[in-house]
């Protein structure tokens, strides 16, 4: 019993260096994104008409190497495979392309593309920068809300000053949240809305240029500061646990030079020892 456990982790071993091994990571990538050109060449009616089965044949025989990559790495992880983020989001985009295309799922169909996004989980640069993101959700959170009130804040007010003469676009609280998002992306805010509304407001520009300020300016600002924020730190930390794990390694190394050197001691002593023996002989 206790032999057949260790020769399946031994098999586990082996396979998790195997699924983890630089040029199996390479193979792996270069098949998503050959996958992600077959998934947007299957839009073209054109290309389907001419070469539409070999792309199909090719995009199965991709999806089989998925799975069976995924279900090596299920075995050799264990239930610690469901404990890493990345392995589950894994998980779950090729479970997806495994589901019938037809009948109530086929809406599924369109969700095959986000096999691409596997790119994410392989490239090191890229997941680093997807954890930055994750890891700036909740200042970016706080700053949504702020912005959620502001925008509340002048729709009430445009509504109550505009409505009457622009109902297409202040007519009501929804209607006024609609265009102030237009005009916070600056998409023909002033020619399309505010100078219109200036002619029969003349002072409107004193409603339109601090709500841009604010909302555009500054907050969308503050936006982009917690995320690179978020990178940086999340780039120190990076860097502090490769210099944490370069030191465990020199303390490693110190603590072999001294068994070394306590070994050839040893063995000095023991020579030594032979040599005033080999002498009284």
């Amino acid at each position: 019993m206790q032999l057949r456990f260790s020769g399946a982790a031994t098999s586990r071993r082996r396979l998790k260096g195997f699924i983890e091994a630089p040029v199996v990571q390479r193979v792996i990538l270069t098949l998503i994104l050959i996958n992600a050109v077959t998934l947007g060449l299957e839009t073209s009616a054109t290309v389907m008409a001419r070469v539409g089965t070999p792309i199909l044949l090719l995009d199965k025989a991709i999806l089989a190497v998925f799975v069976i990559e995924v279900a090596i790495r299920l075995y050799a992880h264990g239930w610690a495979f469901f404990r890493d983020p990345w392995s589950v989001f894994d998980f779950s985009v090729v479970a997806i392309a495994l589901i019938p295309a037809s009948g109530p799922f086929a809406v599924l169909r369109a969700l095959r593309v986000l096999r691409v996004l596997r790119v994410l989980t392989i490239v090191p640069s890229l997941r680093r920068v997807v954890g930055a993101l994750l890891a700036a959700i909740p200042g970016l959170g706080s700053i949504a809300l702020v912005l959620v009130i502001i925008f509340y804040v002048f729709a009430v007010i445009a509504t109550n000053l505009f409505a009457a003469e622009y109902p297409e676009w202040f007519g009501t609280i929804g209607r006024s949240l609609y265009t102030l998002f237009q005009i916070m992306t600056l998409e023909s805010w002033s020619m399309g809305i505010s100078r219109p509304v200036m002619e029969t407001f003349p002072y409107a520009w004193a409603f339109f240029i601090p709500f841009i300020l604010i909302a555009t300016f500054t907050m969308l600002n503050l936006f982009i500061a917690i995320i690179v924020n978020a990178m940086q730190t999340f780039g120190e930390a990076e860097h502090s646990d490769t210099m944490q794990a370069v030191a465990e390694v020199r303390e490693r190394e110190d603590e072999l030079h001294q068994e070394i050197r306590a070994v050839r001691e040893e063995i000095a002593a023991l020579r030594r020892v032979l040599e005033e023996k080999n002498r009284r002989d």
